[in-house]
């Protein structure tokens, strides 16, 4: 089963990750803060998550991992 986990302290927000995922399983936390003070990205669902690592690519600062 695949696990995708963020480094949220250093996630700025960017949405990147959300336009590529193609399961549409990621999202702007809209209840959380990191300490830059921006929403870091979150996985839904995880369970639904093919380990495309469409998300992990995208990520312009590497916050992304992707386990298969």
């Amino acid at each position: 089963m695949a696990k995708v986990s963020f480094d949220e302290e250093r996630c700025k927000g960017c949405g990147l990750c959300e336009i590529a995922c193609p399961k549409q399983i990621i999202a702007l936390a809209k209840e959380k803060i990191n300490a830059k003070g921006y929403h870091p990205a979150q996985i839904i669902d995880q369970d639904k998550c093919i380990a495309c690592a469409f998300c992990a690519t995208m990520c312009p600062d590497t916050v992304i991992r992707v386990e298969k």
